[in-house]
């Protein structure tokens, strides 16, 4: 079959303008489909790995390996490759897209594959689990990751053969990649995801890939024919860089490392004030992309204009910037969102302008030695969030986390300014405040992590999946900060949790607990005698349980007491384990990014399949959002058969009891008899009633109608991993502003 570019072309050439503007858009889209599948995928690998700052950093770092691999490669034998086919550059692009399209489909499916061989490893928090999900992702994720890297250096030999002395191709479509990737995200997580779901998302994400090759396979047609590929090395020669005073390649591995491990750290550091939800995320990841896009149009404009700045200035404008975040994020200062994201958009734009102009000058417009100063950038990149995820945040605050890491960029600032001739006093002025920020970071400057704690007895605890602070006074004036975010009280709310599914059982042999929180639902389980297994996410949250309670040492040395360190739903789906009585409590809010797993159809799926005949489950909601809480008792009811209802003692949040068999309904005087000595006293300990039979009425007393919530569980919206219907909301809650809407509270709302 003859290869579509060597056809003649069916219409007149196309004008030069015309088709950068062309392949300006083709690199637009491109970069679009790249972080739609980021943000995809990486919400997917959560799903079926965990949760957890691991998988965060590792989800980025094959990214920006696939994208370091395909650039050397395409780099290396793109123009070859092209030549041996017959086909034109942009033909061999537009393959390219195809091929990345076919990700959309092959994704998903190979990541269930890797979370069901691993089921058999152990808890999520094993050092062999999380290497094993690490190269599980890896290899569902890594092929496709490859073929977008090959993208831009493919383009730049097309580029390069349609104009020869253009020799800063590179940034012209980088500044274009980082456009369609701030649209990408945004639209992503603001609309897509809530309308069409994961699944449908990437498919539209595979969809613009083969419009994408369709045009280039249009485009390697309709333009006039070109140079063969295997004269490009002669078109034009890489102008040689300046000296710089530093390393080029030093330059571009250390802001890509620091970088990209600063994006892990801020995600994890910026949740107090942009909260949990998946919003907080979107719009670090936008700013980002945004800050250096900004960077990336700075240095084109400087570049037409003939005025560059020395890279001295730059390196030193880095190091400062990094530590901004550090000095304006400090819980002693006013704080919003604007502000946070405002504190990361310096740094951010300096990189954008420094990446591309040292690959331009470096490469000159050769592709492939654009690819290779792009593979060490990215190298740095791979390396960058790694080192964040799996050393940093498990060990120092996250405000001495990024000062290390501005540390780097100080050094190689202040080689530069040594090495530099010109204005050198200002420029050692100007390494002398960098050098006085970093040391306010380290020594004046505070976290939201620790700072906000010192007026209080409190203790910090880290690990793989969080940052863990216990702190209070006296008594139950106590909280549990979770990477920021408070999680819960020392309440009898939590007690209920416990005793009341047990009380309405009557006969259970031994429970689990979703979600350790304080502790204070094992302990009120554990008072009735039973095996009861706690699960948390975090280790540390496990290990402040002894700061909340007294008595968590004598606790834990029960026997039948056993706590693991492992994702919820992956513990029940790998145990085998069944239970009378299960109760999951998930973090706050209820739109926190992830949380859905708790209150989807397929954890529900999970669940019935680890209850006994008989067995109850209790799944706590806050009560806040209407429209929420009925998609999660609509999907609740859709996956059992009989579901009720019990509004908190303390008017804050319902307690929703699930079962397949009927749940029973008991008086005060039963309820009471059931209670172990023990377990009647937890139940008294906060009270609000002295005695137990006046704790019993009031909470028996609250039972709701789940009907007046749900008339119709088959009619609305429910909560599933594919449509997390809770964490996505930004749509609907704009419609129902423009519609003036006001629905009704369900009952148990406050």
């Amino acid at each position: 079959m003859k290869p579509v570019n060597t056809l003649a072309p069916s219409s007149p050439p196309l004008s030069g303008d015309r088709i950068r503007s062309v392949v300006f858009g083709l690199f637009f889209a491109s970069g679009f489909c790249s972080l739609l599948y980021q943000v995809v995928w990486l919400r997917m690998a959560f799903a079926h790995f965990g949760i957890v700052t691991p998988v965060l950093s590792v989800v980025i770092a094959v990214f920006m390996l696939g994208l370091g691999v395909g650039s050397l490669l395409a780099g290396r034998w793109g123009a070859s490759l092209g030549a041996h086919l017959g086909w034109s550059p942009a033909a061999v692009y537009g393959m390219t897209e195809l091929l990345i399209g076919v990700g959309a489909l092959a994704v998903p499916a190979l990541l269930g594959e890797g979370e069901t061989l691993l089921l058999a490893i152990g808890a999520a928090s094993s050092a062999g689990y999380l290497a094993l999900s690490a190269l599980a992702i890896t290899l569902s994720i890594l092929p496709w990751c490859v073929l977008m890297g090959a993208t831009l250096p493919l383009m730049m030999i097309f580029v390069r053969a349609r104009w020869p002395q253009d020799t800063q191709s590179f940034s012209f479509l980088y500044l274009a990649n980082l456009l369609g990737a701030v649209t990408g995200t945004l639209a992503s997580a603001c609309v897509l995801i809530e309308i069409f779901g994961f699944r449908n998302t990437s498919l539209i994400a595979a969809i613009v890939n083969w419009l994408i090759a369709a045009v280039s396979f249009w485009l390697s047609r309709a333009d006039k024919p070109l140079p063969g590929p295997a004269s490009l090395a002669t078109l034009a020669p890489a102008r040689p860089a300046r000296p710089l005073g530093v390393s080029p390649n030093l330059v571009l591995f250390t802001t890509g490392f620091t970088s990209l491990a600063m994006e892990v750290i801020w995600t994890r550091d910026f949740t107090v004030i942009l909260r949990t939800t998946i919003y907080a995320f979107a719009a670090i990841l936008a700013t980002y992309l945004l800050g250096t896009a900004l960077g990336a149009a700075m240095y084109r404009r400087r570049l037409r204009q003939g005025t560059m700045p020395h890279e001295s200035w730059l390196l030193l404008s880095a190091a400062f910037a990094a530590c901004l975040p550090v000095l304006l994020d400090d819980p002693r200062l006013p704080a919003s969102p604007v502000g946070v994201l405002f504190s990361i958009t310096p740094f951010c734009a300096i990189l954008g302008f420094l990446t591309p102009k040292l690959i331009d000058l470096a490469s000159g417009g050769d592709p492939a030695r654009a690819a290779r100063g792009y593979a060490v950038n990215i190298l740095g990149s791979i390396l960058g969030p790694l080192f964040a995820g799996y050393v940093l945040v498990t060990r120092f605050d996250v405000r001495v986390c990024l000062l290390i890491l501005a540390v780097p960029l100080l050094g190689l600032g202040a080689q530069a300014v040594l090495r530099s001739q010109g204005k050198v006093a200002l420029r050692h002025i100007a390494l002398a405040g960098c050098a006085g920020a970093l040391l306010f970071g380290f020594f004046v400057s505070r976290s939201y992590e620790g700072g906000m704690f010192d007026r209080w007895p409190h203790q910090v605890r880290r690990d793989y999946a969080a940052t863990a602070i216990a702190f209070g006074g006296a008594g139950r004036a106590k909280g549990l900060m979770v990477n920021g975010v408070g999680m819960t009280a020392l309440t009898p709310i939590t007690k209920i949790m416990a005793h009341l599914p047990l009380a309405l059982h009557g006969h259970a042999k031994d429970g689990l607990v979703i979600c350790f929180g304080m502790g204070t639902t094992l302990r009120a389980m554990a008072s009735w005698g039973i095996e009861t297994t706690a699960v948390d996410l975090s280790r540390s949250v496990i290990d402040s349980f002894g700061f909340f309670h007294a008595d968590a040492a004598s606790v834990i040395a029960s026997p039948k007491v056993h706590l693991i360190a492992d994702d919820g739903r992956r513990f029940l789906a790998r145990s085998g384990q069944s239970y009378d009585v299960i109760v999951i409590d998930p973090p706050p809010p209820v739109e926190a990014a992830g949380s859905s797993l708790l209150y989807s159809r397929e954890m529900y799926d999970v669940l019935k399949q680890r209850l006994r005949a008989g067995g109850l489950l209790l799944q706590w909601f806050p009560g806040k959002n209407n429209v929420t809480e009925a998609a999660v008792v609509r999907t609740l009811m859709q996956a059992f058969p009989y579901v009720v209802a019990y509004r908190s003692i303390e008017n804050y949040g319902v307690n929703y009891l699930a079962s397949m068999q009927p749940v029973p309904e008991i008086t005060v005087a039963p309820f009471v008899a059931r209670l172990p000595e023990k377990a009647r006293q937890d139940l008294l300990e906060w009270g609000p009633q002295p005695t137990a039979e006046g704790m019993a009425a009031l909470i028996l007393g609250r039972r709701l109608s789940v009907a007046d919530i749900v008339p119709d569980p088959r009619q609305g919206p429910i909560i599933s991993d594919d449509r997390p219907f809770n964490e996505y909301f930004l749509v609907r809650n704009m419609v129902a502003h423009w519609a003036g809407a006001s629905p009704r509270k369900p009952a148990g709302s406050p």
